[in-house]
Protein backbone atom coordinates (compact mmCIF):
# COMPACT_ATOMS: atom_id res chain seq x y z
CA UNK A 1 0.00 0.00 0.00
CA UNK A 2 0.89 3.70 -0.51
CA UNK A 3 2.19 6.08 1.80
CA UNK A 4 1.91 9.96 1.81
CA UNK A 5 4.93 11.90 3.02
CA UNK A 6 5.10 15.35 4.16
CA UNK A 7 4.63 17.29 1.06
CA UNK A 8 1.66 15.24 -0.19
CA UNK A 9 3.81 13.26 -2.27
CA UNK A 10 2.48 9.37 -2.94
CA UNK A 11 5.08 6.54 -2.52
CA UNK A 12 4.60 3.09 -3.04
CA UNK A 13 3.67 1.22 -6.22
CA UNK A 14 0.08 2.80 -7.46
CA UNK A 15 -1.19 6.39 -6.55
CA UNK A 16 -4.91 5.02 -7.29
CA UNK A 17 -4.62 2.89 -4.01
CA UNK A 18 -3.70 6.55 -1.81
CA UNK A 19 -7.29 7.65 -3.33
CA UNK A 20 -10.16 7.12 -0.88
CA UNK A 21 -13.17 4.95 -2.43
CA UNK A 22 -15.60 8.27 -2.30
CA UNK A 23 -13.33 10.35 -3.31
CA UNK A 24 -12.96 8.99 -6.49
CA UNK A 25 -16.55 8.75 -7.36
CA UNK A 26 -16.81 12.75 -6.81
CA UNK A 27 -14.16 13.16 -9.37
CA UNK A 28 -16.02 11.26 -12.20
CA UNK A 29 -15.87 13.83 -15.45
CA UNK A 30 -19.07 12.93 -16.84
CA UNK A 31 -20.33 13.67 -13.06
CA UNK A 32 -18.66 16.90 -12.54
CA UNK A 33 -19.10 18.05 -16.21
CA UNK A 34 -23.53 17.72 -16.05
CA UNK A 35 -23.38 19.69 -12.91
CA UNK A 36 -22.45 23.01 -14.60
CA UNK A 37 -24.57 22.73 -17.48
CA UNK A 38 -28.14 21.93 -15.74
CA UNK A 39 -27.68 25.08 -13.55
CA UNK A 40 -26.36 27.16 -16.18
CA UNK A 41 -29.04 26.60 -18.64
CA UNK A 42 -31.53 27.20 -15.72
CA UNK A 43 -29.43 30.20 -14.39
CA UNK A 44 -29.58 31.89 -17.60
CA UNK A 45 -33.17 30.96 -19.51
CA UNK A 46 -35.47 33.56 -19.62
CA UNK A 47 -38.61 33.77 -18.22
CA UNK A 48 -41.71 33.42 -20.26
CA UNK A 49 -42.75 36.14 -21.73
CA UNK A 50 -39.96 38.37 -21.23
CA UNK A 51 -38.78 40.15 -24.56
CA UNK A 52 -35.62 39.34 -25.53
CA UNK A 53 -34.91 42.77 -27.09
CA UNK A 54 -34.48 41.54 -30.95
CA UNK A 55 -37.17 43.69 -32.18
CA UNK A 56 -35.58 46.94 -30.84
CA UNK A 57 -31.96 46.13 -32.56
CA UNK A 58 -33.71 45.18 -35.83
CA UNK A 59 -35.83 48.74 -35.17
CA UNK A 60 -32.22 50.22 -34.77
CA UNK A 61 -30.49 48.53 -38.14
CA UNK A 62 -33.43 49.43 -40.41
CA UNK A 63 -33.63 53.00 -38.94
CA UNK A 64 -29.66 53.32 -39.77
CA UNK A 65 -30.35 51.87 -43.34
CA UNK A 66 -32.97 54.21 -44.03
CA UNK A 67 -31.21 56.91 -42.98
CA UNK A 68 -28.07 55.95 -45.15
CA UNK A 69 -30.59 55.21 -47.88
CA UNK A 70 -32.24 58.85 -47.59
CA UNK A 71 -28.30 60.13 -48.13
CA UNK A 72 -27.86 58.12 -51.11
CA UNK A 73 -31.02 57.97 -52.88
CA UNK A 74 -33.25 54.99 -53.19
CA UNK A 75 -35.29 53.15 -56.12
CA UNK A 76 -38.65 55.04 -55.25
CA UNK A 77 -36.83 58.40 -55.31
CA UNK A 78 -35.11 57.72 -58.79
CA UNK A 79 -38.15 56.06 -60.45
CA UNK A 80 -40.27 59.22 -58.69
CA UNK A 81 -37.33 61.84 -59.86
CA UNK A 82 -37.39 60.23 -63.83
CA UNK A 83 -41.46 60.28 -64.04
CA UNK A 84 -41.12 63.51 -63.14
CA UNK A 85 -38.60 64.73 -65.74
CA UNK A 86 -40.86 62.95 -68.63
CA UNK A 87 -43.89 64.57 -67.32
CA UNK A 88 -42.24 68.07 -67.59
CA UNK A 89 -41.01 67.10 -71.11
CA UNK A 90 -44.49 66.51 -72.00
CA UNK A 91 -45.73 69.36 -70.35
CA UNK A 92 -43.02 71.76 -72.26
CA UNK A 93 -43.88 73.57 -75.69
CA UNK A 94 -40.82 73.22 -78.03
CA UNK A 95 -41.04 76.85 -78.04
CA UNK A 96 -41.46 77.91 -74.18
CA UNK A 97 -38.13 79.50 -72.68
CA UNK A 98 -35.25 78.17 -71.05
CA UNK A 99 -36.46 79.31 -67.28
CA UNK A 100 -39.13 77.01 -68.48
CA UNK A 101 -38.08 74.22 -69.75
CA UNK A 102 -35.36 73.94 -66.94
CA UNK A 103 -38.21 74.68 -63.92
CA UNK A 104 -40.35 71.84 -65.63
CA UNK A 105 -37.79 69.17 -66.67
CA UNK A 106 -35.42 69.09 -64.33
CA UNK A 107 -36.17 71.23 -60.96
CA UNK A 108 -39.38 69.02 -60.28
CA UNK A 109 -37.69 65.89 -60.78
CA UNK A 110 -34.88 67.48 -58.62
CA UNK A 111 -37.15 68.72 -55.55
CA UNK A 112 -39.37 64.90 -56.02
CA UNK A 113 -35.71 63.60 -55.66
CA UNK A 114 -35.33 65.47 -52.13
CA UNK A 115 -38.94 64.73 -51.47
CA UNK A 116 -38.22 60.87 -51.15
CA UNK A 117 -34.81 61.41 -49.64
CA UNK A 118 -36.70 63.69 -46.97
CA UNK A 119 -39.23 61.05 -46.56
CA UNK A 120 -36.42 58.22 -45.99
CA UNK A 121 -34.63 60.44 -43.44
CA UNK A 122 -37.88 61.32 -41.47
CA UNK A 123 -38.73 57.43 -40.88
CA UNK A 124 -35.68 56.73 -39.95
CA UNK A 125 -34.94 59.57 -37.80
CA UNK A 126 -38.57 58.59 -35.64
CA UNK A 127 -38.16 54.94 -35.88
CA UNK A 128 -34.55 55.60 -34.47
CA UNK A 129 -36.25 58.04 -31.44
CA UNK A 130 -38.49 55.01 -31.26
CA UNK A 131 -36.22 52.50 -29.83
CA UNK A 132 -34.04 54.83 -27.96
CA UNK A 133 -37.15 55.80 -25.72
CA UNK A 134 -38.99 52.62 -25.81
CA UNK A 135 -37.29 50.96 -22.58
CA UNK A 136 -39.11 53.75 -20.70
CA UNK A 137 -42.04 52.57 -21.71
CA UNK A 138 -41.06 49.04 -21.57
CA UNK A 139 -41.52 46.48 -18.19
CA UNK A 140 -40.47 47.59 -15.27
CA UNK A 141 -38.01 45.22 -14.64
CA UNK A 142 -36.36 45.62 -17.85
CA UNK A 143 -35.30 48.76 -18.75
CA UNK A 144 -31.72 47.74 -20.45
CA UNK A 145 -31.22 47.80 -23.67
CA UNK A 146 -27.78 46.08 -25.44
CA UNK A 147 -25.01 49.09 -25.99
CA UNK A 148 -24.92 47.64 -29.76
CA UNK A 149 -28.97 48.47 -30.12
CA UNK A 150 -28.75 52.05 -28.63
CA UNK A 151 -25.59 53.03 -31.16
CA UNK A 152 -27.05 52.00 -34.20
CA UNK A 153 -29.99 53.74 -33.20
CA UNK A 154 -27.87 57.15 -32.80
CA UNK A 155 -26.42 56.19 -35.68
CA UNK A 156 -29.86 56.25 -37.81
CA UNK A 157 -30.89 59.17 -35.48
CA UNK A 158 -27.59 60.92 -36.84
CA UNK A 159 -28.24 60.01 -40.55
CA UNK A 160 -31.71 60.65 -40.24
CA UNK A 161 -31.33 64.10 -39.04
CA UNK A 162 -28.20 65.20 -41.56
CA UNK A 163 -30.61 63.57 -44.36
CA UNK A 164 -33.54 65.78 -43.72
CA UNK A 165 -31.31 68.52 -43.84
CA UNK A 166 -29.66 68.21 -46.81
CA UNK A 167 -33.06 67.49 -48.29
CA UNK A 168 -34.88 70.45 -47.11
CA UNK A 169 -31.75 72.30 -48.07
CA UNK A 170 -31.81 70.71 -51.81
CA UNK A 171 -35.79 71.34 -51.98
CA UNK A 172 -35.48 75.07 -51.05
CA UNK A 173 -32.81 75.51 -53.08
CA UNK A 174 -30.13 76.49 -50.78
CA UNK A 175 -27.53 73.86 -51.97
CA UNK A 176 -27.63 73.10 -55.35
CA UNK A 177 -30.02 74.87 -56.70
CA UNK A 178 -30.88 75.24 -60.28
CA UNK A 179 -28.90 77.20 -62.24
CA UNK A 180 -30.37 80.56 -64.03
CA UNK A 181 -31.55 80.76 -67.22
CA UNK A 182 -29.57 83.65 -68.40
Amino acid sequence: MAEKTEDETVTGTTAATAVEPDAQTAERPEEAAAVPEDTAAEDHAEPAGTPSGTGQGAAAVVSAALGLVSLTGGWPGTVAAARETLVGQLRTAADASVATQIKEVYGDAWNTTALWGGLFALVALITGVVVLVRPAFGAPGRTAQAPWTRSVAWAGVTLGVIGLLLAVLTYTGVLLGLPAAS
